[in-house]
């Protein structure tokens, strides 16, 4: 059993794509890896608004929800620094501007890439969302 933990959390997560095409990946204190912008749905809050909420906590971005891509577990991601269950629930984004801006204490490196580029950077579940966004383009 997990520490702390009694039920898997629910976790959104935004792969956010700007007007060349490239994806937003960000380096977390959390991971071991570069991940994507998100985190967990508060109570009485939709998952598309938890996730607008926290892309902007985050990363000061403003986004534009296209739809849901992906639902997986994640059960002791092995490139997460903590052993947690979460069930992540992502979705497909678009930019309204790429003026980022992190919270430091979230956030220490971002940058924008290509999918292809991206892949070979992520955790394992977001590698599922980069290989449906990369399918759909070619």
């Amino acid at each position: 059993m997990m520490k702390d933990q009694k039920y898997p959390e629910p976790t959104v997560g935004a792969i956010i794509l700007n007007n060349k095409g490239e994806v937003l990946v960000l380096k977390s204190p959390k991971w071991n890896t570069y991940t994507i912008p998100g985190g967990h749905v508060e109570l009485n809050e939709t998952m598309e608004d938890a996730l607008r909420r926290e892309v902007k906590e985050e990363i000061g971005l403003d986004v534009n929800v296209i739809r849901m891509l992906n639902v997986s577990d994640a059960i002791r991601p092995r490139e997460f620094n903590y052993e947690k269950h979460f069930i992540f629930i992502d979705f497909l984004c678009r930019a309204k501007h790429t003026d980022v801006r992190v919270d430091k204490k979230e956030i220490t490196d971002f940058m924008w890439v290509k999918p292809e580029k991206a892949i070979e950077m992520v955790n394992d579940h977001t590698k599922k969302d980069l290989e449906i966004i990369i399918k759909e383009k070619g």
